[in-house]
């Protein structure tokens, strides 16, 4: 049985919580934000103790693994602190503001002979699984040529923290990091980062991406991040290859269909839709993490794969800003 303290009662924190609270092998036993009411309220409905100071929560100790739902910025810090504490450590995504910071995250818990866990749930949403596993299986031939888009309204947070580039890195580091995580899962490392965008635009409550990947296997992805969208959120993903094209839409009842290249010249492809059962990812993603604990398994997303979602994040935002094309090494 893990014991588990998360650390901020925001919209995340109150996700994971829930997870958390139908894991057989994990029991929430404290929930901490600076707002000791909202502590209070998310903790109260779990029968966990609530804290507004994380040095108490730390002295009160009692945890065995810290869950970080907390702004960008802040995550070196409680990582910091939670691997000096000997805890096993989940984080929101990004893993961190900039690589060097989720580089020191990386060094600091393999010194300290801690898990760290970027949540990257992109990878447990069952319609993006399914799509690496028909990828990965050739169900399309050899991938060619990507395309995503995510889009959504400008998030609020706390302080309306996500409108303060230097604490969230925008669309591109807090929204489309996902889409960067999962095409590295599905494709490989990324060699080649060249993106336009709205980043250093200065217009309030508002973000706009298309970033371009080629990755040192050739393919070549389009990843359009939207933060200026009207109404509810949507996702998509097209994916071409030698035998024909997978594609995916979120405001489709039956959102993947493969169109397959006919064998017989002049004969229409066979379009076959895919409907898998959802299943709460946050829940899936959680319980996967509290298994590889107790089971002392390695992660399906590691620490270093938080770190290169940082960084081809990084990537973008300084091609944006430079309007040169960045190369990873």
């Amino acid at each position: 049985m893990q014991r588990i303290a998360v650390i901020g009662a925001g919209t995340m924190g109150r996700v994971h919580s829930e997870a958390y609270s139908r894991i057989p092998n994990a029991e929430l036993v404290a929930v901490c934000d600076s707002q000791i009411a909202k502590a209070e309220e998310l903790a109260g409905k779990y029968g966990a103790a609530a804290y507004a100071d994380v040095k108490r929560l730390f002295e009160d100790g009692g945890f065995d693994v810290v869950d970080i739902c907390t702004p960008t910025n802040t995550h070196l810090d409680y990582i910091k602190l939670a691997a000096r504490a000997g805890k096993h450590i989940c984080c929101e995504k990004p893993l961190a503001r900039t690589t060097g910071q989720a580089m020191e995250a990386l060094r600091i818990c393999e010194e300290a002979g801690v898990t760290l866990f970027p949540a990257q749930v992109l990878r447990w949403f069952p319609e993006f699984r399914k799509l690496h596993d028909l990828i990965t299986s050739g169900a399309i031939g050899e991938p060619v040529e990507v395309r995503t888009s995510r889009c959504s309204a400008y998030p609020r947070g706390t302080d309306d923290w996500f409108a303060d580039m230097k604490r969230s890195g925008g669309v591109v580091l807090d929204m489309i990091i996902h889409d960067f995580d999962w095409l590295r899962w599905c494709f490989g490392k990324v060699r080649r980062v060249y993106a336009r965008g709205l980043y250093e635009a200065g217009i309030p409550h508002t973000d706009y991406a298309l970033v371009t990947l080629r990755f040192e296997s050739g393919v070549i992805a389009h990843v359009e991040g939207n933060w200026a969208k009207a109404g509810g959120f949507e996702t998509s993903v097209e994916v071409a290859g030698t035998k024909g094209l997978l594609s995916f839409a979120s405001k489709d009842s039956a959102p993947i269909i493969i169109e397959l290249k006919s064998t017989d010249e002049g004969k229409v492809g066979v379009t076959v839709p895919e409907s898998p059962t959802r299943e709460s990812p946050y829940y899936l993603e959680l319980k996967h993490f509290v298994d590889c604990i107790e089971d002392n398994r390695k992660l399906d997303v590691t620490a270093e794969d938080g770190v290169e979602a940082v960084r081809t994040s990084e990537a973008a935002l300084r091609s944006i800003s430079t309007g040169q094309p960045v190369t990873l090494a």
